[in-house]
């Protein structure tokens, strides 16, 4: 069970902001490290620091398709007084026996081939005739040249310095360099450079599997018919959404009716494939607040240690809140209550962190800023409450968007940001500096 069991605070206790997400946080841990390939560990966290085995690029390669030449042997070429080399043959990328260059001679070279022995810089076929005995290749001429045959050869126009267009061996990274710190999330450029390292597979805490279920008679599936009393069900694809924007492998169940016992079962199915359980609606002191009726004795049925404490929050929206653990692996459970905007609030606040807790993230909040509040009067607030107002940011300045309500879906949709105004602050005046999370 969460840390509350721990706690003298009672039905009527109620708890702060703080003191509920540090029950969460120290409850929840994080999933125990596996063995991923590459594919399947995208969104993961390393566990382990990489070192390059290595060097990137691993030998001297060309950066141009053109010809490999001598420095002394393109020394004051100009289009008037070009310098004519022998071509002694190609240089493709993955040959295994480059070619010698030596004096008076050049080795046509693709983009990614070896830097032949002898040679010191590579040419941009742009700046030769490309082995035709006519004027600079230039444009799609210059991308259609057939292969130069040994015994050839080619008219260079331009000097160059050593190493030009040369990609040196280790210029990306050396053996022995730290590629990735663990901690990292592997995105695809991370991916992308364990690939290039020759790392198949690599260690990781997997994504976790979050699963969200909304509760209520009155909720119908989008592209249903509504009937007399019927809302559609936003907050599951809310939070579902949101899950997966946090890093998680979220699935989404389906609204569930106002009956306990269909709502414990449906649970119960559940825990195979969740780390995490989140579900909406149900959580307050109405007559048909089926969470509460159907989780509230489940440590007694399940395992000791077990069970959701349902808590009331110093917060405005998301005042009723449901947190503990479920079945015998004592899958944490996040119990949100059911208006949209509290539900999506409550989500950023509490399960986001639970979910980047679980990936085994050490930074698991949003980012927070100062800005100055823009708006034509001054914002109130409950006191006693910490309120989360939707707003939008930029270069400094937060801007309200929709009222307080904890049902305007709309006005969220515009947010990216939550605006908080401390409990103990019930007015605050255009102009002020307040403390904003971004949700962007």
């Amino acid at each position: 069970m969460s840390t509350a069991a721990n706690r003298t605070t009672g039905p009527d206790h109620l708890w702060t902001v703080d003191e509920h997400l540090e029950d969460i946080l120290a409850t929840v841990r994080p999933l125990e490290p596996i063995e991923l390939q590459l594919l399947d560990a995208q969104g993961c966290v390393l566990v382990e620091d990489i070192t390059v085995p290595v060097s990137l690029p691993p030998f001297d390669n060309s950066s141009m398709d053109g010809y490999a030449v001598r420095v002394t042997d393109v020394a004051g070429a100009s289009e008037e007084y070009p310098a004519v080399l022998t071509v002694v043959g190609d240089v493709a990328a993955g040959q295994a026996e480059p070619l010698h260059v030596g004096p008076g001679e050049a080795a046509r070279i693709m983009t990614g081939a070896p830097l032949p022995p002898g040679a010191e810089a590579v040419v941009p076929v742009e700046w030769t005739d490309g082995g035709l005995g006519e004027g600079p290749v230039t444009g799609m001429r210059a991308r259609s040249q057939a292969p130069e045959a040994a015994g050839g050869h080619v008219h260079v126009y331009r000097s160059a310095e050593a190493r030009a267009h040369v990609r040196a061996k280790g210029s990306d990274v050396k053996a022995g360099d730290r590629a990735l710190d663990a901690g990292t999330i592997l995105g695809p450029p991370q991916i992308a450079l364990l690939a290039a390292i020759g790392r198949g597979t690599v260690r990781v805490r997997p994504r976790p599997r979050v699963v969200v279920m909304s509760t209520g008679s009155e909720l119908v599936q989008p592209d249903e018919q509504l009937g007399d009393g019927q809302i559609y069900d936003s907050n599951s694809f809310a939070l579902t959404a949101a899950a997966r924007d946090a890093g998680a492998i979220a699935y989404r169940v389906g609204a569930v009716a106002d009956d306990a016992e269909t709502l414990r079962d449906t649970i119960e199915d559940q825990l195979v494939r969740a780390d995490l359980l989140v579900t909406t609606g149900g959580v307050s002191v109405g007559a048909y607040d089926v969470v509460k009726e159907a989780l509230s004795s489940v440590g007694d049925e399940d395992e000791e240690g077990a069970g959701i404490d349902f808590r009331k929050l110093a917060m405005q929206p998301g005042k009723p809140q449901g947190f503990g653990t479920i079945g015998p692996d004592h899958i944490p459970l996040l119990a949100l209550p059911g208006n949209p905007v509290s539900s999506y609030v409550s989500f950023e606040l509490f399960a986001r962190p639970a979910i980047r807790t679980l990936m085994g993230l050490d930074d698991v909040h949003r980012p927070r800023a100062r800005a100055t509040l823009t708006t034509d009067k001054a914002l109130t607030s409950p006191k006693g409450r910490r309120q989360f107002l939707r707003g939008t940011y930029a270069d400094g300045e937060v801007t309200p968007v929709g009222g307080a309500g904890s049902h305007l879906v709309a006005a969220l949709a515009l947010a990216d940001a939550l605006i908080v105004v401390p409990e103990d602050v019930v007015s605050v005046e255009p102009g002020t500096e307040v403390e904003v999370v971004l949700l962007g």
